[in-house]
């Protein structure tokens, strides 16, 4: 029986035909586990959602947008922002310079200057006599020892006139 020639080569037959089936089945298993890739792109809308630049609003209407898109001017002061229905807003931009300790400063101080002018006009309103007398402006006088004034010429109005009597 060990020495019979066809129970070999039956053997060696066998053990070829196990490894070839190893084989293939390993193939299999690598085919399997790599995912074949999708090749096919679908693009439903644009996806730049990125800054316009616009000379002037005719140009925004001329753009079609399918979402809220800024268009800026080219000197960046106006912004114009256009929906997907076509309604464009438009916006003014002024640049905020930041203040440091000494310009908050001075803008408090031109405030209370501000105020103090304000306060002085009201105050010289109060302190006002009647505003429907008028004092010329080109007088002669009469007498030297009593300095009566004789009015002449083109009367004029005053801004301020003094209550106070000093004697």
């Amino acid at each position: 029986m060990y020495n019979n020639p066809y129970s070999i080569s039956s053997n060696m037959n066998l053990n070829d035909r196990i490894d070839n089936e190893i084989e293939r089945l390993k193939q299999m298993k690598a085919q399997v586990q790599q995912p074949a890739p999708i090749t096919q792109n679908f693009q439903l809308a644009p996806t730049h959602s990125g800054i316009k630049y616009a000379n002037t609003i005719d140009d925004v209407k001329k753009e079609a947008v399918y979402f809220d898109t800024p268009f800026f001017s080219k000197d960046l002061s106006v912004l114009w922002v256009k929906n997907n229905k076509g309604d464009i807003r438009a916006f003014e931009l002024n640049e905020i310079v930041p203040k440091d300790d000494k310009d908050m400063q001075i803008e408090l101080l031109q405030s209370q200057i501000n105020e103090l002018r304000k306060e002085m006009k009201k105050y010289e309103q109060l302190n006002t006599n009647d505003t429907t007398t008028e004092i010329t402006t080109n007088t002669e006088w009469d007498d030297a020892t009593t300095r009566k004034s004789i009015e002449e010429s083109k009367p004029t109005s005053v801004q301020r006139i003094s209550t106070s009597k000093k004697r």
